[in-house]
């Protein structure tokens, strides 16, 4: 069965929490320390509870260091302070030679992270201030770049929804475990933004021939298998066999390597049975895809396929209605890149990703797709240019 493409969430951002460019680079005041018990406790003495205000908390279990992003009335959605307690995390596990392994997972059962913070980035665009959101890109594609290149392996538990700023912790990680509750997308497009987080980069050497720029383009939602066959998840645990994986992954962690590619030959050695017969194949849709897709310069070049295109009736007008809807800057961005990016490196992705960022938070289409998807949710945005082809994109192309 083929999907339709899939919506934003309406839970995905958060818009109590402003980005803090003032903000203390070191933040370790903020982690939660654990003994070896996996017990947290507090480094002021307080009451342990005291966890549940922050935002994210770690736990050392045996040699593996787990982080849990711990905002998930808003689905963990990342803010900048997140981003350094992660950012602290990860210097205590690189430093210490007792952690050999790192879990990044998400508090609460709708999912792991929905996106970043983008009503709060809104916010300080509006409040004519788009260096603060700026500040909130930079730091975080530094964290994904980092994951990229971190000496040790690290793991992300994606279950239930990991949308955008969620894939891009998840885009450097040795293993994506998903579960059949996950959905992954990418739908920056439907609020006047494009698909961030080095996506348009790494997701050429994750997905099959042509879903780079589907799913870029359109913001098609993957849902359970699917996230392992396009190339986004790599193992697939069941719900219910989460505290058992837990468990052996514990014991397993004790016996890990020190270099990181040889740990990951030991983790997919193990673990082989969570990628063995975990979907079905679906050539007929990767054909469609690859045909309408694949290597296209022109969004219009893909409009005319879909339109003119014999078969997959019912997936092409949904793909063309989606296409429609999103903002045309942003789609004429995201192609843009997808072509730039195909063949860089991932640290030249994330400069691209920096001044993509720089452009579209200072064009209307970003405030006006917030504004209609997420402050006043009458999904009916006024794009700037409305045509494909009035679309100008000074300092790209």
């Amino acid at each position: 069965m083929i999907q339709q493409p899939g919506e934003i969430h309406p839970g995905c951002y958060d818009k109590k929490d402003l980005c803090n460019p003032h903000r203390s680079l070191n933040f370790r005041c903020g982690l939660n320390h654990v003994k070896k018990s996996g017990q947290p406790m507090t480094d002021t003495g307080k009451d342990s509870g005291l966890m549940k205000s922050r935002s994210i908390i770690t736990s050392l279990n045996s040699p593996m260091l787990s982080i849990t992003l711990n905002r998930p009335n808003v689905i963990n959605s990342l803010n900048v302070e997140m981003i350094r307690l992660i950012q602290d995390a990860l210097d205590e596990a690189e430093s210490s030679p007792s952690i050999n392994l790192v879990l990044i997972k998400g508090m609460g059962d709708k999912g792991f992270c929905a996106g970043g913070d983008v009503e709060a980035i809104y916010n300080a665009v509006k409040q004519g201030d788009p260096d603060r959101g700026m500040n909130f890109f930079r730091e975080e594609y530094e964290l994904d770049l980092r994951i990229f290149k971190f000496p040790k392996p690290i793991i992300v538990l994606a279950h239930g929804i990991t949308m955008g700023g969620g894939l891009g912790l998840a885009a450097g990680a040795d293993m994506v475990l998903a579960t059949e509750n996950t959905i992954m997308a990418m739908p920056e497009t439907r609020i006047g933004f494009f698909p961030d987080v080095g996506a348009t980069g790494w997701m050429f050497s994750k997905c099959p021939a042509g879903y780079p720029e589907f799913l870029g383009l359109t913001g098609y939602r993957l849902e359970g298998p699917e996230c392992l066959r396009l190339g986004l998840g790599s193992h697939m645990v069941i719900d219910d066999m989460l505290p058992e994986f837990m468990k052996d992954l514990e014991q397993l962690s004790e016996k890990l390597p020190a270099d990181r590619s040889k740990a990951v030959q030991v983790l997919y050695s193990a673990f082989k049975y969570l990628r063995e017969n975990q979907y079905i194949p679906n050539p007929d849709m990767d054909e469609w895809v690859r045909t309408c897709f694949s290597g296209k310069s022109s969004v219009n070049d893909i409009l005319s396929l879909l339109s003119g295109y014999s078969q997959h009736k019912e997936l092409c007008q949904a793909s063309l209605t989606r296409l429609s809807e999103n903002s045309p800057t942003g789609l004429a961005l995201t192609l843009y890149l997808l072509r730039s990016n195909e063949k860089r490196t991932i640290e030249e992705v994330y400069r691209k990703d920096l001044k993509a960022a720089r452009f579209m938070i200072r064009h209307p289409d970003y405030a006006e797709g917030i504004r209609a998807q997420l402050v006043d949710k009458d999904k009916n945005p006024v794009w700037q240019p409305g045509a494909i082809d009035e679309i100008s994109l000074p300092g790209f192309c």
